[in-house]
């Protein structure tokens, strides 16, 4: 695996470093994040560098075996001691740092109904229109089914609120059965210019891949932590709808399991069918009647699953095992980070959810 990094002015596009020379360099994507990259300098290429890495105004890209695959925005450069660390983030870490300073995203909202797929894009659209602002990001066009706004509650950026921008943007994609999102860079088709993207999933990003695993033994390299804690355990959920007072719409999935009653409540404004609700209710019970989870392993390249063969969002089935317990089940990747030079050849750690947490659909 052939790997340099390389940084560009975000403004200018000028080409500051065609080969940063980082060690303990760390990178990823993430799902409806924008993952991050983290690395150090050598001392005595601190003086000579710093120009190129100038924090919040200087792109930095991997490209492995000719190939752009992480791309962002440096955003901390600290010398400290004989050495300078540096932490880099990649496109919707950008919108963190702006508002809507006109209202309405400039013209383009307020919202009944919208595909929240199109409001990100208007996000992106306002962000990128104001001087100085454009990072060349491209959105993709697809659609959904997952709207927000009503006639009597449209949603509106009011300009008296300054809204953030990024925070918005989390708020479109943090709900059940809303578009995915995650960040990507590649170069374009003649290898002279980054194409810089938000990749958007509906109803999600990934597969269920039966083709590749993470199993101890195999390609897990370290002993996992499986966290067995109640804290979100709940054999009674109520999942609560559209309305107010008594009309209020409510359903609820309960078992009697031989533990205690642990109940959970799961708020749902916008869906107004029972079925749903009551689908909604079941599916959240039955993936919190689960004590054994892992967040995380670090696998190493190997035919199981080699490095660079799995998507954000794609579900892969897990076997761990230690001496006190052992855990089995499809996990959902929501992240990981690549070490190029680790030792014994490339690792990844992989951050998982269980696959089940999620619920993909429309909302009405």
């Amino acid at each position: 695996m052939s790997t340099r990094v390389l940084t560009q002015h975000a403004l200018t596009g000028e080409w500051l470093s065609q080969a940063l020379p980082l060690d303990k360099l760390e990178y990823g994507p993430e799902l409806s994040g924008p993952g991050s990259l983290t690395g150090l300098l050598a001392p005595k290429l601190i003086a000579q560098n710093l120009s190129a890495v100038d924090p919040g105004n200087t792109f930095i890209y991997v490209e492995t075996d000719d190939q752009i695959t992480w791309g962002g925005l440096i955003w901390d450069v600290r010398p400290k001691g004989s050495s300078l660390s540096l932490e880099a983030a990649s496109w919707s870490s950008y919108l963190q740092r702006r508002h809507d300073l006109h209202g309405r995203l400039d013209g383009r909202g307020p919202y009944t109904y919208a595909d929240r797929c199109q409001v990100i894009r208007d996000i992106w659209a306002y962000a990128q229109s104001v001087t100085d602002g454009n990072l060349g990001v491209v959105v993709d066009t697809t659609t959904s089914a997952s709207t927000v706004g009503t006639p009597s509650d449209p949603y509106t950026f009011n300009a008296w609120e300054t809204p953030n921008l990024g925070e918005r943007m989390d708020d479109l994609v943090s709900g059940s059965a809303t578009p995915d999102y995650t960040c990507t860079a590649e170069w374009n088709t003649d290898g002279t210019a980054v194409v810089k993207r938000i990749r958007l999933g509906w109803p999600r990003l990934g597969a269920r891949r039966t083709d590749i695993s993470f199993v101890s033994g195999v390609n897990v390299v370290e002993d996992p932590e499986i966290t067995l804690g109640a804290d979100n355990y709940a054999q009674v959920v109520v999942a609560s709808g559209a309305g107010d007072g008594s009309a209020k719409r409510r359903q609820t999935s309960a078992v009697r399991d031989g533990r205690l009653r642990m109940e959970h409540v799961l708020d749902l404004p916008d869906i107004r069918a029972n079925d749903v609700l009551a689908a909604r209710a079941a599916a959240e019970r039955t993936a919190r009647q689960r004590l054994g989870t892992v967040d995380q392993v670090v696998v190493r390249d190997t035919p199981a699953a080699p490095i660079g063969s799995w998507q954000v969002g794609d579900d892969i089935y897990t076997r761990i095992y230690n001496p006190w317990t052992t855990y089995t089940g499809w996990c959902r990747i929501t992240g990981w980070t690549v070490r190029p030079d680790a030792p014994g050849g490339p690792q990844a750690t992989v951050q998982l959810k269980p696959a089940d947490l999620y619920q993909y659909g429309g909302t009405s």
